[in-house]
C-alpha cells in the first residue's frame, strides 16, 4: 500500500491508516494498540534501537516513520526499555512485523506495542512519506487503529487539523520525574546486565526534562554519583543537593516554552559559577539562558548516523574531528543569534546548524545530540567524561 489521496477509497484489508490535517490518508494495516492518536509525523533513520526510539521520551506527541525496513525482527525485551512507558504515540513501517529472531527477545514488538498503548502502520510506503516530509516539512497527522477496518476519516482529518502542533507547546510535564531519584545504574554488558556506580564520585544533579535512562547511566559509567530531580526544581532545591555540576537533560517540546520556568534557573546556575552539562532540550535552554534563541526546524534530525564536526577552541589536535552522533530534535539554536561570550563548539555536516555551545569563562557547555549509544555510535561517549573531568 503507497500513499493514497483522501478521495482515494479505502483498500481491501485495511485496518490502519494515518489521516494529516490537509486530509492525506495513508492505508496500511494497523498492528499493536487500538484507537487513535495524534502528533507530528517525522521519520526515523537508525538501523537499530527501534524500541529504544518508541520509548525515547523526546519523541512524546510524535508518530515515528522507521526508514529502516527490517522493524520487530530483534523483537522486545525489558532492558532496551528507555522509560517509563513514555515516548512515540506510534510508528510507520514498511513491512509487516514478524516473529523475532533474537535470543534476547522476551516478546513480540506488535505484542509490546499494544501492552504500551503505542500504534503502529504497516504496509506504508515510507520512502514516499520520508520524501513527503523532507519536501513539506513534518506534518501534524492522526495515526489510528481499527481491527474491524471503520473510520470516521472526517472526525481524523478534523482532529489533526485542529491539533495545535508542537512549536510553543511545553510538554515536559508530562514526561519529567515526579521526585528526587538517586540513579545507581550504569551501562550495559552482554552476560552482565547493568552495573553499578560507587557513588563516591562527584555529585551530578540531573535535571530530568524527559531524559532517556541510558543517558544517566552513561553521567555513572563516567564516574558521577547521580540525583535526578523533577524539571521544576528550583534554584534554591538544587544548591541544597550539593551539586558538584549539573546536567540539564533531553526531552520533547519546545525549548522556549518550557523555558520560561527552567531558563531562570539555569540563568542562576550560570551565574553561580555552577558546572553546567546540556544536552538536546536541555542544550537549547542553556542556549536560552545565555542569550540566544531557538527555532523550529523544518524537518528535524532524527537517525543515529549525523555527522557532527568539532568547530571551537580548545579541542587542540581533535579540533576538526568528525563524530557519528545520534539525534533526535525538531528545534535548534539558531547559531547567528549567540552572544559575544557564547562559542559555537560543533556543527551539523547535514545542514550547517549549530550542534554545541560552549559559554566562555564558564564551565557551562552543551551539545545538541544525544551523546550515548542507545541507539547510535559511541564516539561521543568523552563528552560524558570531559564534564565530570571537570568537577574535580
Amino acid at each position: 500500500m503507497a500513499l493514497s489521496a483522501y478521495s482515494h477509497a479505502q483498500p481491501s484489508g485495511a485496518t490502519g491508516c494515518i489521516v494529516f490535517a490537509d486530509g492525506t490518508v495513508v492505508w496500511g494495516k494497523g498492528f499493536g494498540a487500538s484507537g487513535n492518536a495524534v502528533g507530528e509525523v517525522c521519520f526515523n533513520t537508525a538501523m537499530t534501537g527501534y524500541q529504544e526510539v518508541m520509548t525515547d521520551p523526546s519523541y512524546a506527541a510524535q508518530v515515528v516513520t522507521f526508514t529502516f525496513p527490517h522493524i520487530g525482527n530483534v523483537g522486545a525485551n525489558d532492558e532496551d526499555v528507555e522509560s517509563r512507558g513514555l515516548g512515540a504515540v506510534g510508528c510507520i513501517v514498511r513491512q509487516e512485523v514478524t516473529r523475532h529472531s533474537n535470543f534476547r527477545a522476551m516478546n513480540e514488538f506488535a505484542d509490546w506495542m499494544r501492552d504500551h498503548g503505542k500504534i503502529g502502520i504497516s504496509g506504508v510506503d515510507t520512502r514516499a512519506l520520508t520524501r513527503r516530509v523532507r519536501t513539506n516539512g513534518a506534518p501534524n497527522a492522526v495515526i489510528t487503529h481499527s481491527p474491524s477496518g471503520k473510520f470516521d476519516l472526517k472526525s481524523l482529518k478534523r482532529q489533526a487539523a485542529e491539533w495545535a502542533g508542537l512549536e510553543g507547546m511545553d510538554l515536559v510535564p508530562g514526561v519529567t520525574r515526579a521526585e528526587h531519584q538517586d540513579w545507581r545504574s550504569s551501562n550495559w554488558q552482554l552476560g552482565f546486565g547493568y552495573g553499578e556506580g560507587a557513588h563516591s564520585k562527584p555529585h551530578v544533579v540531573a535535571i530530568d526534562y524527559g531524559a532517556k535512562d541510558n543517558i544517566f547511566r552513561n553521567l555513572v559509567q563516567a564516574g558521577a554519583k547521580v540525583t535526578v530531580v523533577p524539571a521544576r526544581t528550583s534554584f534554591e532545591e538544587i544548591m541544597a543537593l550539593k551539586p558538584d555540576g549539573v546536567f540539564l537533560s533531553n526531552g520533547p517540546g519546545d525549548p522556549a516554552a518550557t523555558g520560561v520556568y527552567a531558563v531562570p534557573s539555569i540563568k542562576r546556575l550560570i551565574e553561580a559559577g555552577t558546572p553546567l552539562f546540556g544536552i538536546c532540550l536541555g542544550h537549547q535552554m542553556l542556549g536560552i539562558a545565555a542569550g540566544a534563541k531557538t527555532a523550529k526546524m523544518f524537518q528535524g534530525h532524527r537517525g543515529a548516523n549525523h555527522p557532527v564536526q568539532r568547530v571551537g577552541e580548545g579541542w587542540g589536535e581533535s579540533e576538526g574531528l568528525v563524530e557519528i552522533t545520534s539525534m533526535n530534535h525538531g528545534f535548534a539554536i539558531d547559531g547567528e543569534t549567540l552572544p559575544e561570550g557564547v562559542e559555537q563548539t560543533h556543527v551539523s555536516l547535514f545542514d550547517g546548524t549549530n550542534c554545541g555551545i560552549a559559554i566562555k569563562g564558564k564551565k557551562a557547555f552543551g551539545v545538541q545530540y544525544h551523546p550515548e549509544a542507545s541507539p547510535g555510535p559511541q564516539d561521543s561517549f568523552y563528552i560524558f567524561e570531559k564534564f565530570v573531568g571537570m568537577l574535580g
